[in-house]
C-alpha cells in the first residue's frame, strides 16, 4: 500500500480545514484508495514551522495555531525559512497554501518550483502562480514525473479545471460567464438591504469574507485573477489580471441599486472571457441581470459560472454558501488524483 509523506506550506483557514479532512478521511483513503499517509512538516507566516520526519501531531498543530501559540515546540528541525522548510520536510506532496499575490503570483512560484525539483508533487489553493507560472510549472512537474494541481484556486473545490481535463476530453473552451468573487456578491445583496456600501463592506469583514483592506475584492481583482486564470488553463492562453477589462463595484451607489430593484433587476459583478482566435479578451465588471437571467437568483456567498463549449453548448456549475472545508476538499482531491 502505498505511503506519503505530506508537507502543508500555510496553515490558515484552509491550512487548518484540510487537516482535519485529512484526519476524517484518513480510513475512506485508506480502504477505498489504498492511501496512508502521515504530516512531515508545517509552516505557517506567524507561528513558526515544525518538521518532524516521523509524523507530526497535525491536529495538536491546528490546535496550538488557533490558540496563538508557535509550532516550534513540535519540531525536530530547526526552520529558518521556507526554504528551509522545504528542504527538511521531506515530503512526497507539498500542499501551498500561502496569501496571493495577483501582480507576480511570488512567492508562492518559487515554493512550487522548489518543491517539484525536491520530487514533491506540488498543490496549491493558490491563483497567483497559476496565472503567472500555469506552463512553466505544468512543463517542469512533467519532466520530474510528478503533478502541479489547483483545482481550489477557482470556486473553492468545485470540480472546474478537472472537469475539462478528465470529463471534457476534446472540448474547446469557447467563452463563459459567472460570478466569481463571493465577498462583492454579499456586498451588493447587503446594499438592497438598506445598507450603505462601507456598512455592507464592514459586515462582509466581520464575517470572514472580506480583509481588512477589502480592495482585492471591491475594484475586482480577486475576480480578474480568477478570469485570468480560467483563460490561462482551459483556453491556454496565457492571461494575467492585468490583461483583464476591470471595473469594481466602489461605483455602484443606494441609488443605482434602488434604481435596479424598481425595475425588477438586480447588480452583480460578473466575470466573463471570449476566445478570439489564438487570442482571448476577458472582462471583469457590475452588471444589470433580470429574473430571466440565472444570475439573478445568486445571493450571498454562492458562485456561479457558465462555460458556452463547441460540443455541449453550455454547462453551468453553482457553489452554494463555500466554506474553507470546501477548499480543502479541492485540495484533498488533488492529492488523491496526483499519486493514484
Amino acid at each position: 500500500m502505498p505511503h506519503y509523506a505530506l508537507a502543508l506550506l500555510g496553515f490558515g483557514n484552509v491550512g487548518r480545514a484540510l487537516a482535519r479532512l485529512l484526519q476524517r478521511k484518513e480510513p475512506e483513503l485508506r480502504s477505498r484508495y489504498d492511501i496512508t499517509f502521515h504530516v512531515t512538516g508545517i509552516a505557517t507566516g506567524k507561528h513558526g514551522a515544525a518538521v518532524d520526519l516521523a509524523g507530526l501531531d497535525y491536529i495538536r498543530a491546528a490546535g496550538l495555531v488557533e490558540a496563538g501559540q508557535s509550532l516550534a515546540a513540535l519540531s525536530k528541525t530547526p526552520i529558518e525559512n521556507n526554504a528551509d522548510f522545504l528542504r527538511a520536510c521531506g515530503a512526497d506532496v507539498l500542499f501551498e497554501n500561502t496569501p496571493v499575490n495577483h501582480a507576480t503570483g511570488q512567492p508562492a512560484v518559487d515554493h512550487l518550483r522548489m518543491a517539484l525539483e525536491l520530487g514533491m508533487h506540488a498543490i496549491t489553493a493558490n491563483k497567483g502562480p497559476v496565472v503567472h507560472a500555469y506552463r512553466e510549472l505544468t512543463e517542469f512537474a512533467k519532466t520530474k514525473h510528478k503533478k502541479f494541481l489547483f483545482e481550489s484556486t477557482l470556486m473553492d473545490g468545485a470540480p472546474i479545471f478537472s472537469l475539462f481535463r478528465s470529463a471534457l476530453p476534446g472540448a474547446q473552451l469557447l467563452g463563459m460567464r459567472g460570478i466569481l468573487n463571493s465577498t462583492t456578491n454579499l456586498i451588493l445583496g447587503r446594499m438592497e438591504s438598506g445598507e450603505s456600501f462601507d456598512e455592507a463592506v464592514k459586515y462582509a469583514q466581520a464575517v470572514g469574507l472580506a480583509e481588512t483592506d477589502p480592495a482585492a475584492d471591491v475594484d475586482g481583482w480577486d475576480a480578474s485573477i480568477k478570469v485570468a486564470a480560467l483563460i490561462s488553463v482551459l483556453m491556454d492562453i496565457p492571461f494575467t489580471p492585468q490583461d483583464v477589462d476591470r471595473t469594481g463595484i466602489r461605483g455602484i451607489t443606494p441609488e443605482m441599486i434602488a434604481d435596479a430593484r424598481a425595475h425588477g433587476q438586480r447588480w452583480k459583478l460578473v466575470c466573463s472571457a471570449e476566445r478570439i482566435g489564438a487570442s482571448a479578451k476577458g472582462r471583469v465588471a457590475p452588471e444589470l441581470v433580470s429574473p430571466a437571467s440565472p444570475f439573478y437568483q445568486v445571493d450571498g456567498a454562492t458562485s456561479i459560472i457558465q462555460f458556452k463549449t463547441d460540443v455541449l453548448g453550455e454547462l453551468s456549475l453553482t457553489e452554494k454558501d463555500p466554506t474553507p472545508d470546501c477548499t480543502a476538499y479541492g485540495l484533498l482531491a488533488d492529492f488523491i488524483n496526483a499519486v493514484r
